[in-house]
């Protein structure tokens, strides 16, 4: 009996030393706290530096310099991105925001895994998810396995996805049947038109995105070619941006014929929602007489839901939308948020994020400079940057913005 005592007194010893050594571990791995989405934990890297793992609630108000952000690998805590836990410092009050269909699963898998591996894994951002139709538990299962965020679903309302009732649905169909015949890119679709008028007036008011000031559109199947070392929404709050781009070209004229004799009789009724400061010279050449077509590509975009929620913005919209060339001819979003920001919004407030590598058939954005691709461990291809070619507006904006171009963006023009 006395053997056997033994034997049990000295399991328990164990069991509490075991228990012990665990405990301690687990502790020296994390000495801050990890309670997602507002936790933080202790910088990786072997600078020593102090972060302040007491980081404020999302949306709270903060000092920057309690929470350096580094932008260039001689900043402290660049190579943290190497770390798989999330980042220390604030968090916006942002989202990513998707249009998708249930058919979109696979695709929207992919675009999820390029934007976690690249950036969100560390920032656990948010995704909205919206569709005209009810989304399935297929769908629902799979996106919300892969964001590390919260995971927010939603259906369209019926009036924001349909024929508003101004419109003459004979003559619409007639347009929809001569674009056919002049095979213009979409031309007889209706749901892309329902899709470019939702994206253009209704998507940053559905109720989920009613909960967010800023927003970050990600389309299925598309690639995030570069590592995202720092916080975009935060870099948009900070430097008081509201509109940001990585891709600009020339619109199909046969899609826009009247859209900007629209847009100057909104000037001529609206004239106080025209800012001075405005990038007018990035959308016309000859002080806004005529259109250029130049447009921001805003299949991916990161914006401000407080402008696109202004009375300017909406009085913008409705004025088109009365108009019906979203129905008569074929306008975009791309344009109509471009043209918005670029007579409602100062230079300044709009920004080019040459740092975040992106694709979308057909187009590449490729950061110029050899060193910032090295840098940012990118996989793209330089020859396959769009920038510098000539259906690009990208060297337009740095000229009327008075910005030096990176270098060598001379080599990728052809």
């Amino acid at each position: 009996m006395a053997a056997g005592g033994t034997r049990y007194l000295r399991f328990i010893l164990f069991a509490v030393f075991a228990f012990l050594v665990v405990y301690l571990i687990t502790q020296s791995t994390y000495n801050g706290t990890y309670d997602l989405p507002n936790g933080g934990v202790p910088n990786p890297s072997s600078s020593g530096s102090k972060i302040n793992l007491n980081r404020p609630a999302v949306g709270e108000s903060y000092n920057p310099a309690d929470y350096p952000m580094p932008m260039t690998p001689s900043d402290e805590g660049w190579n943290d991105i190497l770390f798989n836990g999330p980042a220390p410092g604030p968090r916006m009050n942002a989202t990513f925001v998707t249009l998708a269909r249930n058919s979109d699963l696979w695709d929207m898998a992919n675009s999820i895994r390029e934007v976690e591996d690249r950036f969100n894994r560390r920032y656990n951002y948010d995704w909205v998810f919206l569709n005209d139709k009810p989304f399935d538990a297929a769908f629902k299962k799979l996106t919300t396995s892969l964001v590390s965020g919260k995971t927010y679903y939603g259906e369209i309302p019926k009036e924001h996805w349909s024929f508003p009732e101004w419109i003459d649905q004979d003559k619409a169909a007639k347009v929809r049947q001569d674009m056919k015949e002049r095979k213009i890119i979409y031309g007889d679709s209706v749901s892309y038109r329902h899709m470019c008028r939702f994206e253009s007036g209704f998507f940053f008011r559905h109720p989920l995105m009613l909960n967010y000031e800023y927003y970050w559109r990600v389309e299925p199947n598309v690639k995030f070619y570069c590592d995202i070392h720092y916080d975009p929404f935060r870099y948009m709050v900070e430097n008081k941006k509201k509109y940001a781009f990585v891709l600009s070209l020339y619109e199909y004229i046969e899609t826009i014929p009247t859209l900007w004799e629209s847009t100057k009789k909104f000037i001529k009724n609206h004239p106080e929602h025209i800012v001075e400061g405005n990038s007018l010279d990035f959308l016309s050449d000859d002080g806004g007489e005529t259109y250029n077509r130049c447009h921001f590509w805003s299949n991916f975009e990161v914006g401000s839901l407080s402008w696109l929620r202004s009375r300017q913005y909406l009085d913008y919209f409705e004025s088109l939308d009365q108009d019906g060339g979203f129905f008569y001819e074929r306008w975009g979003d791309a344009p109509v948020h471009s043209i918005a920001a670029g007579l409602m919004l100062k230079k300044e407030e709009i920004h080019f994020f040459n740092d975040i590598s992106y694709w979308h058939v057909p187009f590449t954005h490729c950061p110029t400079g050899e060193k910032l691709r090295l840098d940012l461990k990118c996989n793209c291809n330089p020859k396959d940057n769009f920038d510098w070619k000539g259906y690009s507006c990208t060297s337009r904006y740095y000229d009327i913005n008075g910005m030096e171009k990176p270098e060598g963006y001379e080599n990728q023009q052809d």
